[in-house]
């Protein structure tokens, strides 16, 4: 079996940051020297090659563009290389590896997206074992079909591979800044990395890699909370160029009955444009009808979310109505699970 290649892409944030000890500030870690920064590297069985953006950006400022930039360098290099290991910023990395995640049909080799808390160069930071242990899941092949272990986009943070568009970070200061309130680790590093083969997607074999790259930027997220006034939301809903809203209900896609809530959304369904009802907590399920305050949600043909993240349910409606689907089979269509990201 040959020496797996890997591509490290780095579009900016923390963990490509170094601290220059004479001035105290941070500076963008050159890549090119990656193996005398993080000479444990040499210990794994693969080859590495990086590229960064031309100009790194802070995640904050990361755009459905930067997405196309990604998965432009992926489709580039994706017959030469074995698996991606994508660095970026972790505030909007559940945005962004989600993203991808749909922007990416018949994926057959790993694209493990992480970052860290701390910049690489810190006595205490967490960018060295996050990177590495990435870059070996990367590499990783099954002993007995000698494949990828991983044929997804994952997300690796702090000891845990997660399903990418199944996450959700929880805390800005924690190392374990990342979560999947629906969906087991795919892998788990301690003293073995070990692989969840059982929870693990998989694309159909021998199906042509196909990149999207039309993503449609006029959506809106709506989060409801007590005392959300008819103004607020008649305002948000009549938007000129809104095409899709992501609901943040309550609980299991729960939201007011009141007359003119039911009737804003259903003006927004008649005029075209598509509601998907996603819950608010941390875990668990939408399901539209279960409890009273949901029932009129599903007569007037919301979307349901179920146990989608909002993050993925973003990343998902962009991509959908970037596809130009008939409006008969978009519901349907969102419902179903593309790349696990739902149940």
């Amino acid at each position: 079996m040959t020496t797996p290649e890997i591509l490290l892409i780095y579009t900016g944030g923390t963990i490509g940051m170094i601290k220059d000890y004479e001035t105290n500030a941070l500076r963008a870690f050159d890549f090119n020297h990656l193996y005398e920064k993080i000479p444990e590297l040499n210990q794994l069985n693969c080859n590495i090659e990086a590229v960064s953006f031309e100009e790194p950006i802070d995640s904050s400022n990361m755009n459905t563009k930067y997405w196309v930039d990604i998965v432009e360098i992926i489709e580039r290099n994706y017959a030469q290389k074995d698996g991606f290991v994508v660095l970026t910023g972790s505030d909007t990395m559940s945005y962004t590896s989600s993203a991808i995640s749909f922007m990416i049909e018949n994926l057959a080799k790993p694209v493990i997206f992480t970052g860290s808390q701390l910049p690489i160069g810190d006595l205490r930071t967490d960018a060295k074992e996050n990177l590495i242990t990435a870059v070996q899941i990367a590499a990783s092949r099954n002993e007995k079909t000698k494949e990828p272990h991983i044929k997804e986009v994952g997300l690796y943070f702090e000891y845990k591979l997660y399903r990418a568009n199944r996450t959700t970070k929880i805390n800005a200061e924690q190392f374990e800044a990342f979560t999947s309130p629906n969906y087991p680790p795919l892998a788990e590093s301690g003293v073995h990395l070990k692989f969840n083969d059982d929870l693990i997607y998989h694309q159909l074999n021998g199906s042509e890699l196909k990149i999207r790259k039309k993503l449609e930027e006029n959506i809106v997220i709506l989060k409801l909370f007590p005392g959300i006034t008819k103004n607020v939301v008649a305002s948000i809903l009549s938007i000129p160029t809104i095409k899709g809203v992501i609901l943040e209900a309550y609980g299991s896609g729960n939201a007011p009955t009141e007359k003119w809530f039911i009737n804003l959304l259903k003006d927004a369904l008649q005029r075209g444009i598509y509601i998907v009802d996603v819950t608010q907590c941390a875990g668990g399920s939408v399901i539209l009808g279960h409890y009273e305050t949901s029932v009129q949600l599903a007569e007037i043909g919301l979307i349901s979310g179920k146990d989608i993240t909002t993050e993925s349910a973003v990343a998902k409606l962009m991509y959908l109505l970037g596809e130009n689907i008939p409006k008969e089979d978009f519901k349907s269509i969102f419902e179903g699970a593309l790349r696990g990201e739902m149940s």
